[in-house]
């Protein structure tokens, strides 16, 4: 919003001329004012010292006095035609501007109009002439407003498939019509985004409003850069179709997916770069479908699923590198699915668990997970069900903490686990010790593993 004022007072100041007696006073006092200036240099640079007050006025000195005088008359004159000039560019390009604004009007009157008609056919050829109008905007506020558009028609009530019972086939065939239309402003919406920044049809940097919106189709966000701008999924419901953040660049901005509902197709981060921004999952809930950051690197940022209720599908990190940013799962509840970090590499960033539940699902830093810097944190976790894995993993560097967390139920396992370095945490934890990690201990705690006194094997 903040953003849309100031395009306005851009255009808005670009109208304001002031009038010409002051224009013209103050370009003859700054003429004046540098002429001067440039005098005293050269009197200075030329160390002249004094006029000499016996010298005649000869007729040569006289004429050329005559000709500096039509000089000063002549450069006058320039100077008022270039202020008029100025004026007159300066209306002329604001008339222009209005002329543009007033056709872009018109044409979006139209476009809203078809968008809004019983016709799916209609509406299809709106999406398109808003998507039109986007990319020939005079300005970023008009732009903005029919990407507003397209996002709002997206937003209304979603009539759900009546089947294909023959009794429902008329309505079942407008059905498959108007998600035709949607499925197209989808499209158009990711192709659009997934253009650089700064060239012809790109809208990155704009706001994309998609909250609520059910995404039964696909959204390609390829290699797009989100520097600015807000995209917003909140409260959107997935239940099929892809949307892809393959090879993306996150440097700002902000991606949300916050009480977002996954209950079929597939949110597909793999191979993005996070050294910036915001990508937030906070309260989402996932029943089934996928979102993976398979080969993502995060140097910086934050991906967030902070409070989300894992019941079902699948968060996958396989092959990740962390070496910096955060990936944040604090006070989420996982009653089913799976969170997959195998082959991940963590060489910095931070990995949180904090206050997690464990009932349910799995977590996996299995198949060759590799901890050589960076911290895992699952400070007062509770795990009362569902399944955890460190098997196979190598630690040789940073810390994964289970300070204070609660081993009441399900499995937590550390078979062939190879520590040579870094710190790995139960100080405080409660409940039986996790499977296999005695074994992988040497007999005595090394001082890369603090375990529970109550976990320690006595010897004789």
């Amino acid at each position: 919003m903040m953003f849309r004022r100031r395009s306005r007072s851009l255009n808005e100041r670009e109208l304001r001329l002031w009038k010409v007696g002051r224009a013209l006073v103050l370009t003859f006092v700054t003429a004046v004012l540098v002429a001067g200036g440039v005098f005293y240099g050269l009197v200075v640079l030329l160390d002249f010292q004094e006029i000499d007050s016996t010298a005649k006025l000869d007729a040569k000195t006289l004429f050329d006095l005559v000709k500096l005088s039509f000089g000063v008359v002549a450069g006058a004159g320039a100077l008022v035609a270039l202020v008029v000039a100025y004026r007159r560019q300066r209306v002329d390009e604001a008339g222009a501007h209005r002329e543009s604004t007033r056709l872009h009007t018109e044409r979006f009157t139209q476009a809203v109009e078809q968008l809004g008609s019983d016709s799916p056919a209609v509406r299809l050829g709106g999406v398109h002439a808003l998507a039109g109008l986007a990319d020939d905007a005079p300005d970023t506020s008009l732009r903005q407003t029919c990407i507003d558009v397209l996002c709002a028609y997206l937003q209304l009530p979603y009539t759900p498939n009546p089947g294909t019972d023959p009794a429902h086939q008329e309505e079942h065939h407008h059905y498959l019509a108007l998600r035709k239309v949607r499925h197209t402003i989808l499209r158009l919406i990711g192709d659009h985004y997934r253009r650089p920044q700064g060239t012809h049809r790109s809208w990155q940097g704009h706001d994309l409003d998609l909250t609520g919106v059910t995404i039964d189709g696909t959204m390609d966000f390829r290699g797009a850069v989100f520097s600015g701008g807000r995209v917003a999924f909140g409260g959107a419901v997935f239940s099929g179709g892809t949307v892809t953040f393959g090879g993306a660049v996150f440097s700002g901005g902000e991606v949300a997916f916050d009480n977002a509902v996954f209950s079929g197709g597939t949110v597909f981060f793999g191979g993005a770069v996070f050294f910036g921004g915001v990508v937030t999952f906070g309260s989402a809930v996932l029943s089934g479908g996928e979102v993976a950051f398979n080969h993502s690197v995060f140097s910086g940022g934050t991906v967030s699923f902070n409070h989300a209720e894992l019941s079902g599908g699948t968060v996958s990190f396989n092959h990740a590198e962390f070496s910096g940013g955060t990936v944040a799962f604090d006070n989420a509840e996982f009653s089913g699915g799976v969170v997959f970090f195998g082959g991940a590499v963590f060489s910095g960033g931070v990995v949180f668990f904090g206050g997690a539940v464990f009932s349910g699902g799995v977590v996996a830093f299995g198949g060759a997970a590799v901890f050589s810097g960076g911290e895992v944190f699952f400070g007062g976790a509770v795990f009362s069900g569902g399944t955890v894995a460190f098997n196979g993993a190598v630690f040789s560097g940073g810390e994964v903490s289970f300070g204070g967390a609660v081993f009441s139920g399900g499995t937590v396992a550390f078979d062939n686990a190879v520590f040579s370095g870094g710190e790995v945490s139960f100080r405080q934890a409660t409940g039986q010790a996790p499977h296999g990690l005695l074994a992988a201990v040497p007999a005595q705690p090394s001082t890369t593993v603090s375990l529970p006194s109550a976990w320690v094997p006595s010897h004789p």
